[in-house]
């Protein structure tokens, strides 16, 4: 009789596979920047300063140039004046919708399990998820 690893042919991917594609939201601010693009939204650069208040300018124009080089981000630069400069995920980009979606999933049900834990043992804990106002935002477009 076969093994199940032998019937499904199951091979994780390559450490460098992994590596290449975390290193695309690599960053302090990628993932929150992201979520506040889902759903095919365009946000000028002044829309995101204040959606994101905790990030430095110099910080979030690093951090889209880099999801701009990337492919995940697009930069739609209308030209008038006063320049008008426009940010907002590419095709590829809300790709990454699903996958974001069962991290959030995920990061909420380990909350309320450490919150259930806390409440056996007698001990209060102060949980505010750290993607709260994410999740209640989320309204991204899903494909069927």
């Amino acid at each position: 009789m076969a093994r199940t690893y032998q019937k499904v042919r199951y091979s994780p991917p390559s450490k460098e596979r992994v590596e290449q594609a975390f290193k695309f939201l690599e960053g302090r601010w990628k993932l929150v920047i992201l979520f506040h693009l889902f759903g095919g939204k365009m946000l000028r650069f002044s829309d995101l300063e204040r959606a994101i208040p905790a990030i430095s300018q110099k910080m979030l124009i690093q951090q889209l140039r880099q999801l701009e080089r990337d492919g995940i981000v697009c930069r739609l630069v209308h030209h008038q004046v006063p320049p008008k400069v426009e940010y907002g995920l590419t095709e590829w980009g809300q790709e990454l919708c699903p996958a974001l979606d069962a991290l959030l999933t995920w990061a909420e049900a380990r909350g309320h399990a450490i919150k259930h834990e806390s409440e056996l043992c007698g001990v209060t804990v102060d949980l505010r998820p750290r993607f709260e106002n994410a999740v209640a935002r989320r309204g991204y477009h899903r494909s069927p």
